[in-house]
């Protein structure tokens, strides 16, 4: 059996389970296990967009629980909503292999189980009723392509150097955006050099710290890709503080430092996601998996390029 039957029929066994809850219970009892609300302004954003599109829909009654970034405690999370007999569960994981044992049990109990934002192990693909988010692996290749369409204007993609600060290690997102940059910076400007990547853990600070070493390491950069434009604007504040105004900088998740920073020209471009979208995607989905619709396994939302040239097209950022 291929993966791909072996998922369509998991979703389609969820999607009845789905239908037999809702003739039961009415209201579906949603839950939700977030990665870790404090970290940054996106995933605040997206934690009050939960809550407003769930207290919006008289149908939903919303369990709306934060992992603060530790697995034992997401897992706890989980097994916990199994045990309120919740109809569905949304997890934002804190590490994508780590949480599919809980994900299983979710499984196992009748419960499906619907991703959001970052995706899990594709070992635990089977016990997942829909994944609903970005797709980051395009984000990272749409990356790339800004980085270097903007060398080929400069005339510098015969001999552009990059450097690359990911997100927190073994967290899926950084995973496969850094894997979409890395795969595509080569073939469309298959000279630039990947010089180095270094892990900024979704944090402004470390990610300054990152760049300060890489600053004192190579006296010739080029170019800077960082996994989100948080901790993009930290590397811009190290170039800044160098006195280094030479550097191209590309994110991705356009947060509203990332937009100033365009709009005063330090900054060159990034990639556009809303945390409000990608909440109300997500519950939506929980709800349309439970109502017995047809569902796709990767729901993706877009997710457009933004540079300096185009960002007047965009509403900046809330988060």
């Amino acid at each position: 059996m291929t993966l791909r039957t072996i998922l369509a029929a998991s979703s389609a066994a969820l999607a009845l389970t789905g239908m037999a809850q809702a003739a039961e219970h009415g209201p579906f009892k949603i839950g939700i296990t977030q990665n870790n609300v404090g970290v940054d302004s996106y995933q605040t954003t997206y934690e009050q967009a939960f809550i407003a599109a769930a207290e919006e829909n008289d149908m939903v009654e919303s369990v709306v629980l934060d992992a603060g970034g530790d697995v034992a405690r997401q897992i706890a999370q989980v097994e916990d909503l199994i045990q309120q007999d919740v109809d569905a569960i949304i997890i934002w994981p804190t590490n994508g292999e780590a949480v599919i044992p809980a994900v299983r049990k979710a499984h196992q109990a009748d419960i499906p189980v619907i991703v959001t934002n970052s995706n899990i192990a594709e070992q635990g693909f089977d016990f997942v009723a829909s994944f609903s988010g970005p797709d980051n692996i395009t984000q990272g290749a749409r990356s790339a392509e800004i980085m270097c369409d903007k060398f080929k204007d400069m005339g510098i993609e015969a001999e552009a150097r990059v450097v690359q600060i990911s997100g927190q290690p073994g967290y899926t997102t950084a995973i496969e955006r850094a894997k979409g940059f890395e795969d595509r910076l080569p073939e469309v400007c298959p000279d630039v050099t990947l010089v180095e990547t270094q892990p900024g853990d979704w944090n402004r600070e470390k990610s300054q710290q990152v760049m300060e070493a890489f600053l004192v390491k190579y006296d010739d950069i080029d170019g800077v890709y960082a996994g989100d434009d948080n901790m993009g604007v930290g590397a811009l504040n190290a170039a800044k503080a160098a006195g280094r105004e030479d550097i191209i900088f590309v994110g991705a998740t356009n947060f509203s430092v990332g937009y100033e920073a365009m709009e005063a020209g330090d900054y060159w471009g990034s990639i556009y996601q809303s945390p409000v979208d990608d909440a109300e995607a997500a519950l939506q989905t929980a709800i349309d998996v439970l109502n017995g619709e047809d569902v796709p396994f990767l729901n993706y939302f877009d997710t457009p390029k933004i540079t300096q040239d185009n960002m007047s097209e965009f509403t900046k950022p809330v988060f």
